[in-house]
């Protein structure tokens, strides 16, 4: 699937990753339908880029917020066959400390958002890209998720954050087969510490100490390589369910 061939729905893309990842796919021809919920933001990323991004809010927990969204995106630019899943939120808790147990609400809210979001929009873009005539290779669609490195070295206080990305890791390869006889790929990446609109709220000395914990680059990731790797899975027919870690050989401490 060329970059440049794209037609991608993009979630979470009107800042960080899915921002960076708008602008690469423009930048190579491609179009982009940006779903977010931030409206000043996506409506300003789609004036700045021009008439190949469009702008739709949307809530990816609710189905319907997402059905309409699709249906438009096909309505005004013909099919979708790439989705890129960026749009998640984070928390810091613990199971059992001094502020007591782990709020249930706030643990459902992040696995509400992140994991089950992620799926409710991969299921309906897929019945969308099960329409398309299949490119050269065969392929009818591409579907990006983004895990984190939390998935796997977990810190103190990331219960809720950890499982959600967990699940999207963990239900890559089994979505990934689902799909297989439509020609969808389906993989995710996870990303290690990068520069997101989290840390943009830090002091500069926290954010260095937080990019020198990283091997090698040792700084904050930038998006614009989250986006160079999207593009490659893009670009590359055989990779397909599996997830790729991008944090520059980073393995996180308990804290």
């Amino acid at each position: 699937m060329k970059v440049g061939n794209s037609v991608a729905v993009v979630t979470g893309g009107a800042s960080g990753l899915g921002e960076a990842t708008v602008r690469k796919i423009v930048s190579e021809g491609g179009k982009a339908i940006v779903l977010d919920l931030a409206e000043e933001k996506g409506h300003h990323l789609a004036k700045e880029l021009g008439v190949d991004v469009y702008f739709i809010k949307t809530d990816v927990t609710d189905e319907s917020s997402v059905q309409v969204a699709l249906d438009e995106a096909v309505e005004t630019i013909g099919n979708v066959n790439v989705l890129v899943n960026c749009a998640g939120i984070g928390s810091a808790e613990k199971t059992f400390g001094k502020k007591g147990v782990h709020g249930l609400a706030s643990f459902s809210k992040v696995i509400q958002v992140n994991l089950i979001g992620t799926f409710n929009v991969i299921r309906l873009a897929a019945a969308k890209m099960a329409e398309n005539e299949p490119n050269e290779n065969g392929e009818r669609g591409v579907i990006i998720n983004t895990a984190s490195v939390a998935a796997f070295d977990g810190q103190i206080g990331q219960a809720a954050y950890s499982a959600s990305k967990g699940g999207i890791a963990g239900m890559t390869l089994p979505i990934a087969r689902d799909l297989s006889s439509l020609g969808i790929r389906v993989m995710t990446i996870a990303p290690g510490l990068f520069e997101t609109p989290l840390f943009a709220t830090l002091p500069d000395k926290a954010r260095k100490a937080l990019g020198e914990m990283t091997p090698f680059p040792s700084r904050l990731g930038y998006p614009e390589e989250y986006a160079l790797l999207a593009g490659s899975i893009m670009e590359n027919p055989m990779l397909n369910g599996e997830t790729i870690r991008l944090d520059g050989a980073i393995r996180m401490q308990p804290k």
